[in-house]
């Protein structure tokens, strides 16, 4: 039985009582064409249990044939992770029922996987490094869904009826673990969330997952312990599960603390158990006692020979890597002469790779950085769709700013435009001319307007033709009205000294 405390105590009450420990365990589903001992196709999205084959529903007698494309990725991800690359790694069977699993065993690695021992060093300030410690991390496959029909946040309580979908069952999974991290004392949270973000950016650079979140590409169990102040010995550990989202990482991380801390400060002891994150709440519930790997009796996969892995297929595989995204991130900062927070904010809202892709398309990084930031991170907000999903391209983000430094828009127009496209009106070109949204730079038609905007506004006029340029914004303002906004206001001000 679960122990919760009576009173919560705050965060900085946690962090004077007790050091923090903490590991991650963290789940990338691979993007290989097919399951990992099967054909069956590895896809998202289609109908419940229509991705499926004998080997995947665990039939009797189907015999699995291991997906060569996965380990190769396993092999990336290893290079990646500066870990060791096992030559000789094997399968076992990891025994445990679930609805989800078919076999009632999952086929995974466990004391010899593929990738050994390895670490990830994060850049958490601009002067300060933080290595996390990689234990292993493993090839396994991965389990169906079900899903609870009634139940309060898709949960098993209260739910009238579940459903379970295969399609998932049998995808590659690799599995990072990292050994239990001491030191990261306040800034814990925000440590996990960065390297499981890290994490993410590293396997989509290799281009071995789709790593979205919101899909479960990518998910992570966070281990939380505390111990005595400067004791160095380790607490009793929660694990929060499938956690997959870096704002619920971290909240789920600072919400274990403060229980765990509470709980110890009231004299009770933390149970050992699996417990279930909760968006609307911020909050964590209890699962399941936590099993330890004795109880999965593990034992060799009969059916599977060891994984051989040769010194020449690492070397070919190492040549092919491509750059890793620290070190993109920090060439990039000096190319586009960026300030770290600069960077900070692409990388927070997500939109490195897209403003790295406008400005191949000749727009400036400040001006890219400018419209995905702005306007585009307005609209993909309150349309609750992330900026990839936009109706909208980084060429054509970079054929609207070329319009402004041409001169032919400004950025009030600009804004219509983008809008339009992503609404699918047409093309850049052909919602500018076919709503004629060019700015109105005739100086005929422009005099025409501040003349008519002067007579309007006699007073303002007076005041112009005195000195006093401060309501010179007035006139603009008319004129931009009555163009409908197309006027080139650089000019208009040109004019209105002129006729003033």
């Amino acid at each position: 039985m679960a122990t919760e405390p009576k009173n919560y105590v705050d965060y900085e009450t946690a962090l004077k009582h007790f050091d923090v420990v903490f590991g991650i365990e963290v789940h990338i589903e691979l993007s290989t064409k097919t399951k990992l001992f099967c054909s069956a196709p590895n896809a998202f999205g289609a109908e419940p249990n229509t991705l499926i084959s004998p080997v995947s529903l665990g039939l009797p007698g189907a015999l699995p044939v291991l997906n060569e494309k996965a380990v190769e990725y396993a092999i990336k991800l290893g290079l990646a992770l500066n870990a060791k690359i096992n030559k000789k790694s094997y399968f076992a069977r990891k025994n445990y029922y679930y609805p989800d699993l078919t076999k009632n065993y999952q086929t995974s690695q466990s004391d010899e996987p593929t990738i050994g021992e390895g670490h990830l060093d994060l850049q958490i300030s601009d002067t300060e490094m933080f290595r996390i410690d990689i234990e292993r991390a493993h090839l396994e496959e991965d389990a169906g869904k079900n899903t609870h029909v009634g139940g309060a946040e898709g949960r098993i309580f209260g739910a009238q009826y579940s459903l379970v979908d295969y399609n998932r069952a049998g995808v590659p999974l690799i599995e990072i673990v990292t050994k239990p991290v001491f030191g990261a004392g306040e800034n814990a949270p925000e440590i996990i969330a960065k390297y499981v973000r890290e994490l993410r950016d590293i396997a989509r650079t290799l281009e071995i997952s789709d790593a979205r979140m919101e899909r479960g590409n990518v998910r992570a169990d966070i281990n939380i312990s505390l111990s005595p102040k400067g004791s160095g010995k380790l607490g009793i550990r929660s694990e929060t599960k499938n956690v997959n989202s870096f704002r619920s990482i971290e909240a789920a991380a600072h919400y274990e603390i403060i229980r765990h801390a509470s709980i110890l400060l009231e004299g009770e002891t933390v149970t050992q158990e699996t417990r279930h994150w909760h968006e609307a709440t911020s909050s964590t519930t209890s699962g399941r006692e936590k099993s330890n790997a004795d109880d999965y009796r593990y034992f060799p996969e009969p059916n599977l020979v060891p994984v051989v892995i040769s010194d020449e297929w690492i070397d070919q595989i190492r040549a092919e890597m491509p750059e890793l995204p620290a070190h993109k991130r920090a060439r990039l900062t000096k190319e586009w002469g960026f300030s770290p927070k600069d960077m900070q904010d692409v990388l927070n809202a997500d939109a490195l790779a897209l403003v790295e892709m406008t400005v191949t398309h000749g727009t400036s990084a400040h001006n890219a950085k400018k419209w995905w930031l702005g306007e585009l991170s307005r609209i993909a907000k309150e349309a609750s769709l992330s900026l990839t999903d936009l109706a909208i391209t980084p060429e054509n983000v970079a054929e609207i700013q070329k319009l402004i430094d041409d001169g032919k828009v400004n950025d009030k127009i600009a804004r219509k435009i983008i809008t339009d496209v992503i609404a699918g009106k047409g093309t850049v070109a052909e919602i500018v001319a076919n709503e004629n949204l060019e700015i109105v730079s005739d100086d005929s038609a422009l005099k025409k307007f501040v003349q008519e905007a002067l007579a309007e506004q006699p007073d303002v006029a007076e005041k112009l033709r005195n000195g006093n340029m401060q309501p010179i914004g007035v006139i603009i303002g008319i004129v931009m009205k009555k163009s409908q906004g197309k006027a080139d206001a650089k000019k208009v001000r040109e004019i209105i000294l002129a006729e003033k």
